[in-house]
């Protein structure tokens, strides 16, 4: 049996991340992230202000999943880099998620949602941990038409602000 090298134990340590939010395990989301009194963590979340500390980045992740019926995290585009106690993981997270659902006990519409992300993680005597998150929103790329409307200039309908 081959041992694990780190950039393997930290892409498994990445996975779990998005396991435990897919499963709305706080529990698991709690020891994964680095609970270290001289570090502090951080996180952003796609939309919103940097979270600094432990405490206010676990309530972070307990509000979405809370309020999240559904969730599922493809990965693509994977990258891990270790340099001696440190990781990093760069990807991009192709989010399905429930909407809220229109009646009680059923799954609302499934929305799509492209995120680039980065995770750095920090070595410590009980593997690797969640230092910091960091997740931005893809803009969906324009069709041919959207880029010939621009062409043309702006019309003069009634969303259009005149001087």
């Amino acid at each position: 049996m081959t041992s694990l090298t780190d950039s393997e134990r930290v892409a498994l340590a990445n996975t779990a991340l998005y396991e435990a939010m897919e499963q709305g395990d706080h529990g698991a989301m709690s020891r994964l992230w680095l609970d270290d009194p001289t570090t502090e963590v951080s996180c952003v979340h796609p939309g919103w202000p940097v979270l600094r500390g432990r405490g206010e980045v676990l309530r972070s992740y307990a509000l979405i999943m809370a309020n999240t019926d559904y969730i599922q995290f493809f990965l693509t585009d994977v990258e891990v880099s270790v340099m001696a106690d440190t990781a990093m993981v760069t990807c991009t997270e192709n989010i399905l998620s429930g909407a809220p659902a229109e009646e009680e006990g059923q799954l609302g519409p499934l929305v799509g949602q492209l995120v680039v992300a980065t995770n750095v993680f920090r070595r410590t005597g009980d593997g690797w941990k969640v230092w910091a998150h960091h997740g931005s929103p893809v803009l969906a790329e324009r069709d041919e038409n959207d880029a010939a409307a621009d062409a043309e200039g702006p019309d003069d309908g009634p969303d259009r602000l005149l001087p």
